[in-house]
C-alpha cells in the first residue's frame, strides 16, 4: 500500500509541475504578444505572427520561457529570425552581435545570481540602460565613486558584447563555440545554451575583451571563425547536399525502406540520381521544402532531415506517401513519387509556381473578386469532395495548404496529417491547426469528414476577408471560444447573402448539420451563376432609343426641314 501511495503522489506532483510549467510558458508568450502589439512592432503585425510565436516557444523546453526577459520582447523576434536562418545551409551558422554595458565593479557572483533569477535577457541593447547591474553602477556614480578618464565616460563601465548563435545542434557544439570565442581573445562572462525539439541550437554568450567598441570588427572576425566549426563537423560526419545524400542511400542497399503498404506495382519509387535541388522554399519541424527538377520536370521536394528522424516522423511520412499515391485529381496536388530509404526520405510533387493561397492573400496582398473567389472555392470543394469519396480526411484544411499553379487552378496539398477513414468512419486524435479546427476535434470527440467542412467554412472566410481567423486571440483562446462559447469569425456585412448562409452552414456546431462537399460544390456553382448574370446585366450597354421619323405632309418649304421638325416633335413628346 505504501508503495502505491508513493507512486501516486509522484505522478500527481509530476503532472502538477508540467501543468505549472505549461502555464508559465503561456503567460510569457501572452506577455510578449501584448508588448509587441503595444509597441506596434512590424513583424508582430504580420498575419499569422502569433501562431508562429507560439510555435517558437513550443520548440524549446520551459527553461527558455523562464529565461526570456519580457521587458525586451524584440529579443524573441531576433531569436526567431536566427533560427530561420539556421535552417538554410547557406546562411548557417547564423549569429547576431550587439554591445551591452555592465558595471565593472559588479562581482561575478552577482552575475551568476542574476542568471539564476532568470534575468539574463535583461542585458540592454543600448548604451546606458537600466538593467539591475547598471542600477548598481548608477548608484555608485551618484555617490561619486566612479571617477572618470577625461572623456566623460565613467571608469566603472566596461563594454560587453552579447553574441547569439544558431545552427544545427550537434555533439560538443557548446565547447567548440566557447573555444572559438576564447581563441579570438574574448572572455566569456555568461553562457546560455538552448536546444529546439527539431534539432537546432540557440546559444547566447556575454563576452568582453574586444578592444574596440564597434561591433562590425567583431562581426567580421566571427564571420571568419564560426563557420570553421560547421565545416569541421561536415567534414568529420561527411555531411552532403540533399541530392548527394539521396544518391548515396539510393546506391546502398543495406538500408531498409520505410514500410508502406504495397501497390500492385510500385512505380512511384524514384531514382534519386534524377533529382536535382534548386533552392529552399520553406522549412518546418524536421522538414525542408525545395524547388527542384526530376528529369526535365519542375517539382517540389519535401525532404525529411535524417538526423532527427524518429518513429513518429517516419509514420507520418509513410501515411502521406500512402495517401498521395492513391489520389489523382485536377484539384489535388499531383504526386510524382518518393524516396523511401532512410536516412533521407523525400516526397516529390508537382511544383505550384504561384505558391499558397495564404501567401497570395497576406504576403502578396492579393485580392479575389467575388467571381474569382467562387472559382477558388469550387476548386477546393471539388478536390475535397474527391478525397472524401476516397475515404480520406485531410484534417488540416487552411489557406496555407492550398496551392495555385500558373493557370490559377487551386489544389489541395500537404497530407502530412491526413488520414484514411476506418470502417467505423470516426477518428478521435486532435490533429490540425486550432484556428481552423472543428469543435469536435478540439474536444477529442469522434469526428469524420464533416470536420473538414468546418475548416472549409473558415477558409471561405479567409478568402472573403484576407484576414487570419481570430487574429486578436491566441490559438488556445480561439479554441476555447469555439468549443465553449460557439465563437465564429464575424461575416462581413457586404457578403453575398447566399455566401453568408453557406458559411453559417459549414461551421455549425453539430457536424450532422453541415453540408457535404458535393452539396457545397453545387451551392457554389449556383452562386457563381447568379453573380455572373448579375454582372452581365449591370455592365451590359443600354440600347440606344431609336429616333422615330414621321413623314409630315409637305405644305411648302424644304422637305428636309419638315423631317427635322417631325424628329424634334417626337423627342419633345418622349421627354
Amino acid at each position: 500500500m505504501g508503495d502505491t501511495e508513493s507512486c501516486s503522489s509522484t505522478a500527481t506532483e509530476s503532472t502538477s509541475t508540467k501543468r505549472r510549467m505549461r502555464r508559465q510558458k503561456f503567460d510569457v508568450y501572452e506577455d510578449i504578444c501584448q508588448r509587441l502589439r503595444a509597441s506596434e512592432n512590424e513583424e508582430a503585425s504580420q498575419p499569422g505572427f502569433e501562431d508562429e510565436l507560439w510555435n517558437h516557444f513550443n520548440r524549446f523546453s520551459s527553461s527558455y520561457s523562464t529565461a526570456v526577459y519580457v521587458e525586451q520582447p524584440e529579443d524573441v523576434i531576433m531569436h526567431m529570425k536566427l533560427l530561420d536562418r539556421a535552417v538554410d545551409p547557406t546562411t548557417r551558422p547564423a549569429f547576431e552581435v550587439r554591445i551591452v554595458q555592465l558595471a565593472k565593479a559588479l562581482h561575478l557572483d552577482l552575475l551568476f545570481s542574476l542568471q539564476d533569477a532568470g534575468n539574463f535577457f535583461s542585458r540592454p541593447t543600448y548604451a546606458f540602460g537600466l538593467s539591475p547591474s547598471l542600477e548598481v553602477a548608477e548608484a555608485n556614480n551618484s555617490n561619486g565613486q566612479g571617477g572618470g578618464d577625461g572623456d566623460g565616460e565613467p571608469h566603472f563601465f566596461r563594454h560587453f558584447f552579447e553574441i547569439t548563435i544558431s545552427t544545427v545542434d550537434k555533439p560538443k557544439l557548446l565547447s567548440q563555440l566557447t573555444s572559438v570565442l576564447s581563441d579570438i581573445g574574448l572572455n566569456i562572462q555568461e553562457a546560455h545554451a538552448f536546444s529546439t525539439t527539431d534539432g537546432y541550437s540557440l546559444d547566447i554568450f556575454v563576452v568582453d575583451g574586444w578592444s574596440s567598441e564597434e561591433t562590425e570588427g567583431l562581426k567580421d572576425k566571427l564571420q571568419r571563425e564560426i563557420p570553421k566549426i560547421e565545416n569541421q563537423f561536415r567534414s568529420k560526419h561527411q555531411f552532403k547536399s540533399p541530392t548527394e545524400v539521396l544518391c548515396q542511400t539510393g546506391s546502398d542497399l543495406s538500408h531498409e525502406y520505410v514500410k508502406i503498404p504495397p501497390d500492385d506495382v510500385d512505380v512511384w519509387e524514384l531514382d534519386p540520381v534524377l533529382l536535382k535541388f534548386d533552392h529552399i522554399i520553406a522549412t518546418g519541424s524536421c522538414k525542408e521544402l525545395y524547388k527542384g527538377t526530376y528529369g526535365s520536370q519542375d517539382v517540389a521536394i519535401k525532404v525529411l532531415t535524417g538526423e532527427y528522424l524518429n518513429s513518429d516522423v517516419q509514420r507520418e511520412f509513410s501515411q502521406e506517401v500512402f495517401i498521395l499515391r492513391k489520389v489523382r485529381h485536377k484539384n489535388v496536388v499531383q504526386f510524382i513519387g518518393a524516396c523511401t530509404k532512410p536516412p533521407s526520405l523525400c516526397i516529390v510533387t508537382e511544383f505550384m509556381s504561384r505558391g499558397s493561397v495564404f501567401d497570395y492573400l497576406h504576403k502578396q496582398k492579393g485580392i479575389f473578386k467575388l467571381p474569382a473567389l467562387l472559382k477558388v472555392a469550387i476548386d477546393v470543394s471539388k478536390g475535397m469532395n474527391y478525397l472524401h469519396h476516397n475515404k480520406i480526411v485531410h484534417r488540416d484544411l487552411k489557406a496555407a495548404n492550398l496551392l495555385m499553379d500558373e493557370n490559377d487552378v487551386v489544389k489541395v496539398a500537404d497530407f502530412g496529417v491526413a488520414k484514411v477513414q476506418t470502417p467505423t468512419g470516426v477518428m478521435t486524435a486532435e490533429t490540425g491547426t486550432y484556428r481552423w479546427m472543428a469543435p469536435e476535434v478540439i474536444e477529442h470527440k469522434p469526428y469524420d469528414g464533416k470536420a473538414d467542412v468546418f475548416s472549409f467554412g473558415i477558409v471561405l472566410w479567409e478568402l472573403l476577408t484576407r484576414k487570419v481567423p481570430y487574429d486578436q486571440l491566441t490559438p488556445l483562446q480561439a479554441a476555447v471560444g469555439v468549443v465553449q462559447k460557439g465563437l465564429r469569425p464575424l461575416v462581413p456585412p457586404n457578403t453575398h447573402p447566399k455566401m453568408a448562409a453557406l458559411l453559417e452552414r459549414c461551421w455549425q456546431q453539430n457536424p450532422s448539420s453541415r453540408p457535404n462537399f458535393s452539396e457545397i460544390t453545387e451551392m457554389l456553382h449556383r452562386i457563381l451563376n447568379e453573380v455572373t448574370k448579375e454582372r452581365k446585366t449591370v455592365h451590359s450597354p443600354k440600347k440606344k432609343e431609336e429616333k422615330i421619323v414621321t413623314r409630315m405632309p409637305f405644305l411648302g418649304g424644304s422637305s428636309k426641314h419638315a423631317d427635322r421638325c417631325a424628329v424634334q416633335k417626337q423627342e419633345s413628346a418622349d421627354g
